[in-house]
């Protein structure tokens, strides 16, 4: 009973803090908002929000140099919030936002600058997504090409932990800013993420117009950490199993919805076009076969709450881009690596699916690094991570939809028993970059479970690898690809598209299956 009581009372301490806060605040905006930002472009409207005198009036005018583009007479939000939906606007800028506050005869104003519509995309996970430019392959010329992408701009949330959903950032370490090579090499895992710079840059080479990216993520976190608990029960986790032994990858916070409640929750209020997630090597760990749960149910979740949080305007359906895990350890200690990649599809192997509409995936366990100096965890090629990710968001959130962003996925197994063969066909054109006799295995029923056995590839025509020397050509009853950490070395997995985009790994078992055909 007394952790509830202490829980009341850091409640409500917490809830006079803020009132304290609000009261000094007068007119200002929330914490995101800020010189240099951009705002979602149209159709979607933008969403803006700040603090003001209780009682007070409060209008907002866009400016296009000195000439007045639209005016707002603004919501009053509660007590001392206020909150704006502008009118959708075309991509482009400078603009400059003036909210003026009439409060007991009283005029003040405060100002945004150098403003551009663009789109908003929001860049969330743990270490991965948290590596820096200046951590990358290539970080110093990476670095300074920074100066020619004025129109990508950049912000990142500070690392904030909290035991409730909070209404606006605890802190912040990057305010919207150009991009500089100071402020996107800062530091080891700091600021700026690669993914979600790389990423940006890859989108504005191809859109032409402003990007916005939001990064707010923390290295060694498991997904418990960044769903509410809403997602959470709807997984069966529910409070009880909330404390997390620290004894594990030291870093990060592993406690249910404490980075949800302080760094994605006071960003519900922001319209996005849409997310990019790199995380789960924390669930290597922890909850590892829950994954296939609570990775759906986060994407659910955070698209509901973003819908509802920008009155509408973020897309209820925003696309939802990840990457699938990479690599750690060569040598293998059990398999909670490839669990973690399948469980990243809803256990589809492929996305989208039905588990998770509008979602893109970016393969990146051809991309491992044996000697990255922040440990193999770490690989340094951030670049082929974003431009698969990329490629992705092209087809799935800019309508690109003839653009293959996803490599090859068996669509048949045939077994022919009697010249112990295996013929697996695929859903695209293959390119074969060498004879392997290890990443393909067959599991034979002859005992149960059933047992794993690698068997080689023999041959490679347009779409079916042929697979021989079948150890139980009468008892085959399952096949997987890759299933390992580490399944082959840099950009060497046997089997590509024809641009070059690996083939995912894959588990299929035959009984009730009506992919497998046996003869």
């Amino acid at each position: 009973g007394s952790s509830s009581l202490g829980g009341m009372m850091s409640r409500s301490l917490l809830f006079m803090l803020t009132w304290v806060l609000m009261a000094g605040a007068k007119l200002r905006f929330a914490s995101y908002f800020a010189d240099h930002m951009v705002l979602q472009k149209g159709p979607a409207r933008a969403l803006l929000w700040g603090y003001r005198e209780s009682g007070a009036n409060v209008t907002m005018t866009v400016y296009k140099g000195d000439k007045i583009v639209m005016k707002k007479i603004v919501q009053a939000e509660g007590f001392r919030i206020w909150k704006a939906l502008l009118n959708a606007m075309p991509e482009g800028g400078p603009y400059s936002i003036v909210v003026y506050q009439f409060y007991e005869g009283e005029v003040s104003n405060i100002t945004l600058q150098d403003v551009y519509f663009g789109d908003v995309w929001l860049c969330s996970g743990q270490s991965n997504m948290a590596m820096t430019v200046s951590q990358i392959f290539n970080a110093s010329k990476e670095l300074a090409q920074a100066s020619h992408f004025p129109y990508v701009r950049v912000f990142a949330a500070s690392l904030a932990q909290s035991e409730d959903e909070l209404l606006d950032l605890p802190d912040i370490d990057l305010q919207w800013s150009v991009p500089t090579a100071e402020n996107l090499g800062h530091g080891n895992f700091t600021y700026f993420s690669a993914v979600c710079w790389l990423f940006g840059r890859y989108l504005y080479e191809t859109l032409h117009y402003p990007i916005g990216l939001v990064e707010s993520s923390w290295g060694g976190t498991p997904i418990e950490a960044w769903s509410s608990q809403r997602a959470l029960h709807k997984c069966g986790l529910s409070e009880d199993h909330r404390r997390v032994p620290v004894s594990y990858l030291n870093s990060g916070p592993k406690n249910y919805s404490v980075l949800w409640n302080a760094m994605i929750h006071p960003l519900l209020n922001m319209t996005l076009k849409g997310v990019i997630w790199y995380q789960g090597e924390g669930n290597t760990l922890m909850n590892t076969d829950l994954y296939s749960c609570t990775f759906p149910t986060l994407i659910e979740d955070w698209r509901k709450t973003f819908h509802e949080g920008s009155v509408g305007q973020t897309e209820r359906y925003f696309p939802f881009g990840f990457v699938q895990l990479s690599t750690y350890r060569r040598v293998e200690v059990d398999d909670s690596f490839p669990r973690i990649r399948w469980h990243q599809t809803a256990d589809y192997g492929y996305v989208p699916n039905k588990a998770m509409p509008n979602t893109f995936m970016a393969v990146a366990l051809d991309l491992c690094d044996s000697s990255s100096p922040y440990g193999s965890i770490h690989p340094r090629d951030k670049q082929s991570v974003a431009y698969r990710l990329h490629l992705g968001a092209l087809a799935m959130a800019y309508g690109k939809f003839n653009l293959t962003f996803q490599g090859p996925y068996p669509q048949q197994v045939l077994v022919d028993a009697t010249v112990k063969v295996l013929n697996v066909t695929y859903s695209q054109n293959i390119q074969l970059h060498h004879m392997d006799s290890k990443i393909f295995e067959v599991c034979c029923s002859d005992s149960a479970p059933c047992t794993w056995n690698p068997i080689p590839i023999r041959t490679v025509s347009i779409r079916t690898v042929t697979l021989y020397d079948l150890p139980c050509p009468e008892t085959v009853a399952g096949l997987r690809y890759a299933w390992s950490d580490w399944p082959c070395e840099y950009k060497q997995c046997p089997l590509y598209n024809m641009q070059s985009l690996p083939a995912p790994p894959f588990i299929s078992f035959s009984h009730n299956n009506p992919v497998w055909v046996v003869s």
